[in-house]
């Protein structure tokens, strides 16, 4: 999903969009259906046809431990595990490029027997409700190891939360559908640093062409008042809005004629993000502990014509690709392309955790002591999500994902699960 911060940083980024609007640039026409591998029945290779990449170390340690050392392990409902593991197995077992440039991922030929076991368990790939026989199936093949630090102690971190949300739009700009979302542009370049400085592996630059010279990519106010501006998907009816969901990374539109499509991330410009709330604060227009996204929609409706500048304090701009909603309770695809369950998916620092991990995670609810433990799957990464057991928790889709992602700043600990004999947790 690529996603930029966790939803409790997001007040102090949101933004809104100019009310002199430039000329509107081209629109981009709907995309072709693309193959979603979340959809297709699972696959799984013979082992001989996975290629054995090396071997990537991880920055902690892990413990093994029995199940029963999993707080609450019997409590969880298992709702939506088994559908959630069998599309994690559809990512374990594509073979991994071994690309210092890509984030670190679970050791497919590790996960194959295990894998292949799903295939012959009789329950549905589609999902199933025996929570006796999951939670049989996941304790016979795995094993529990506790995340521990680089240097051996316990690791606990804070776990924040992230939604998908949901915008008003239109493919043609009329009425109040004023605000564009953008397509990749033609001409914005992004270069791996680490396919020529190998100790600058996963280092990405955004920039274009000056002639000879790579100069760095327009920033928002540059794209807003561009001639030749990219590609728009849709229009928004709120600005705010949709800045909100360029934060998010990814989101779904509803159109005028009931049909929703999703907004996910392609790229951005490379500029760094600045805040939005900082500049409100420093402009005298609201206290830095109030600038939510209500009371700054509230500000940019009461100042329409400073909105632009508000807008312009913010360099960064985040661009979409247009994809089909197959099933409504997945969501967002993210970064190990796989699309997202909510309540059991997670975004996780890859240093400490491999992509396609299945995860138990011991937390709380937003702005509560009450447990939250569950097993959820690390399939995404952000940019702040960083150390051993930080956690994102992803909560779904809408209005009440959106309200638990917005207050959730825990603390929780991890174990990820392994399959049994494979040793401790690897990574390629």
């Amino acid at each position: 999903m690529n996603r930029l911060l966790p939803v409790f940083l997001l007040s102090i980024f949101l933004a809104a969009c100019t009310t002199t609007a430039p000329e509107p640039p081209p629109s981009v026409a709907p995309a072709e259906p693309v193959e979603d591998i979340s959809v297709r029945p699972l696959q799984v290779p013979e082992l001989t046809s996975l290629p054995e990449t090396p071997a990537r170390s991880l920055a902690g340690k892990f413990q093994a431990v029995e199940w029963g050392a999993l707080p609450g392990w019997q409590d969880d409902n298992l709702n939506q595990v088994w559908k959630a593991f069998v599309n994690n197995c559809k990512g374990l077992m594509r073979p991994v490029s071994g690309s210092l440039t890509m984030p670190a991922r679970a050791t497919p030929r590790v996960w194959q027997p295990v894998c292949a076991e799903v295939l012959m368990s009789g329950l549905p790939e589609e999902g199933s409700t025996d929570t006796a026989m999951i939670r049989a199936f996941l304790q016979r093949h795995l094993q529990p190891w506790r995340l521990l630090t680089g240097t051996g102690e316990i690791a606990r971190n804070t776990v924040t939360g992230y939604y998908e949300p949901l915008i008003y739009a239109s493919r043609e700009r009329t009425g109040e559908y004023q605000w564009p979302l953008y397509a990749s542009p033609d001409d914005l370049l992004t270069i791996d640093l680490g396919t020529v400085y190998p100790e600058l592996a996963g280092k990405r630059i955004r920039g274009k062409l000056d002639g000879q010279r790579v100069v760095p990519y327009d920033t928002r106010a540059q794209i807003a008042q561009s001639g030749d501006p990219p590609p728009v998907i849709v229009w928004a009816n709120d600005p705010v809005e949709a800045f909100f969901l360029q934060i998010q990374g990814s989101g779904r539109a509803q159109l005028p004629n009931g049909e929703t499509i999703r907004l996910a991330y392609d790229n951005h410009n490379g500029r760094p993000y600045a805040s939005i709330g900082k500049w409100l604060a420093d402009q005298g227009e609201l206290p830095l502990a109030q600038a939510s996204m209500q009371n700054i929609k509230a500000w940019a409706k009461r100042n329409p014509q400073r909105v632009q500048e508000m807008l312009n304090a913010n360099e960064a701009m985040v661009f979409f690709r247009e994809e089909a909603v197959l099933d409504p309770e997945l969501g967002p695809k993210g970064a190990y392309g796989i699309a997202l369950i909510g309540g059991r998916s997670i975004a996780v620092d890859t240093s400490f955790v491999p992509l396609g991990a299945p995860v138990y995670l011991a937390t709380t609810y937003p702005a509560s002591p009450t447990p939250l433990r569950r097993l959820v799957f690390a399939q995404d990464t952000g940019a702040a999500i960083k150390g051993a057991a930080r956690v994102d928790y992803y909560w779904g889709f809408g209005d009440d994902a959106g309200a638990q992602a917005g207050r959730m700043k825990q603390k929780g600990e991890v174990w990820v699960l392994w399959p049994r004999q494979a040793g401790a947790p690897s990574a390629r």
